[in-house]
């Protein structure tokens, strides 16, 4: 039979429970800080948007969650938010490392339903992020590009006309520091807006609600 006093009073098992012991506190301590992050970017997401309807989704354990936004009022903007974070599996010490390397950062991916048609297609597009990304812009071969600097990131500006160039510079102009915003395209075909960033706890709303407010005067009115 296992001499299991001897066990226990080896170094190499006093380790083991110890090892355990920070797996156990990384994972509870892990998956709160997840938790606390999307619950914040939800809110932020109601308090922009003010929908009349919502619907919360979990599709991934402790990192990943999707929201479906509705809003019903006839003058209003948009007619939907979807909205989709991805998380770094913090409740895992042992893979977290690995999914840094990988994934880098967390994510929100935002589509924002338009009742009116936009006239053209814009983008915001940050360098890194499009290569990282392996980003791919449908109609790119019809728009014109302009290289700039937002708040020390490199960004390539996509646009079709003159007006829509300024417009975006104009949005540059007026909040000289992107936050967390990697990707923004305005897409007429399809009636979208389509934002990506990387969601801070306390920031999404100060950082979406710039452009939220800058969308009307993008789009057609009827």
């Amino acid at each position: 039979m296992p001499d299991y006093e001897q066990i226990i009073t080896q170094p190499v098992f006093f380790l083991f429970v110890a090892f355990s012991l920070v797996l156990t506190w990384g994972y509870f301590r892990g998956k709160r800080r997840n938790r606390e992050l999307y619950v914040s970017v939800f809110e932020d997401l109601v308090r922009i948007f003010k929908p009349d309807d919502q619907k919360f989704t979990n599709i991934g354990g402790a990192i990943g969650y999707h929201a479906n936004l509705y809003i019903k009022k006839k003058k209003a903007l948009l007619s939907r938010i979807d909205a989709t974070i991805t998380m770094l599996p913090r409740h895992s010490l042992l893979y977290l490392p690995i999914s840094k390397l990988i994934r880098k950062h967390d994510r929100l991916f935002l589509e924002l339903y338009l009742k009116n048609q936009p006239p053209e297609e814009g983008h915001f597009l940050e360098k890194e992020y499009a290569r990282f990304s392996k980003t791919r812009i449908a109609n790119l071969d019809t728009l014109d590009s302009e290289a700039v600097n937002w708040g020390g990131y490199d960004f390539d500006l996509l646009y079709e006309s003159e007006q829509m160039r300024k417009k975006l510079l104009d949005f540059i102009a007026r909040n000289p520091e992107p936050g967390g915003l990697r990707h923004i395209a305005l897409v007429p075909e399809l009636k979208k807006c389509f934002v990506f960033m990387i969601p801070k706890k306390g920031e999404v709303a100060p950082t979406l609600q710039p452009v939220y407010s800058w969308l009307p005067s993008l789009v057609k009115k009827t």
